[in-house]
């Protein structure tokens, strides 16, 4: 199979999404950091650029943080070529599958309504940025959620958890009163 590689950028001005024409991971991880990254040949293999600050794979890409003071017009190319080989030797994301859940909710029936908006209307939407969202709690009217990969650190996340997630949850589903993201 031919790999192609091609990239988007995302909200998040720190942040490049690398997308494949190959499924890379079915679901979601996030290598924030450097340490996290040691289950991941692909992730470890990419902290080896001293430019690369974050890592953060879904379906079918990478989402890659570099550090402000890097240029992506200089490391651009670099990246994109890496990824391509990376997926062409079919380096492994993740050392041993884990088990992601994807339709399994859990909890009170509001809890359930919750996480089953936020799988069906909100990670799509997320996803297409470059990141990733998961439920954590839902405490007296207050949400708590996630926000990994593109999202984490960027500037319009808050909007996007105002706005967007908290009003949509506010509206489907009554009991909800706030969203709040869990910081990373």
């Amino acid at each position: 199979m031919n790999i192609n590689v091609y990239t988007e950028s995302t909200p998040n001005p720190a942040t490049m999404k690398f997308i494949v024409n190959k499924l890379l991971i079915n679901g979601s991880t996030d290598f924030a950091t450097k340490e996290s990254a040691e289950k991941s040949p692909f992730a470890k293999e990419l902290y080896k650029f001293s430019f690369v600050n974050g890592v953060f794979f879904a379906s079918n890409f990478v989402t890659v943080t570099k550090f402000e003071e890097d240029s992506w017009e200089d490391i651009l190319p670099i990246l994109k070529e890496f990824v391509k080989g990376a997926v062409e030797a079919e380096l492994k994301v993740q050392d041993e599958e884990q088990e992601l859940s994807d339709g399994n909710f859990e909890g009170s029936d509001t809890e359930v309504k919750i996480q089953q908006i936020l799988h069906d209307y909100v990670r799509p939407a997320v996803e297409q940025d470059g990141g990733a969202i998961t439920y954590k709690s839902f405490d007296a009217g207050v949400v708590t959620v996630e926000l990994r990969g593109s999202c984490s650190g960027c500037p319009s996340s808050t909007v996007t958890l105002k706005a967007g997630i908290e009003n949509l949850l506010k509206r489907m589903v009554p009991e909800v009163t706030d969203v709040v993201s869990e910081a990373l």
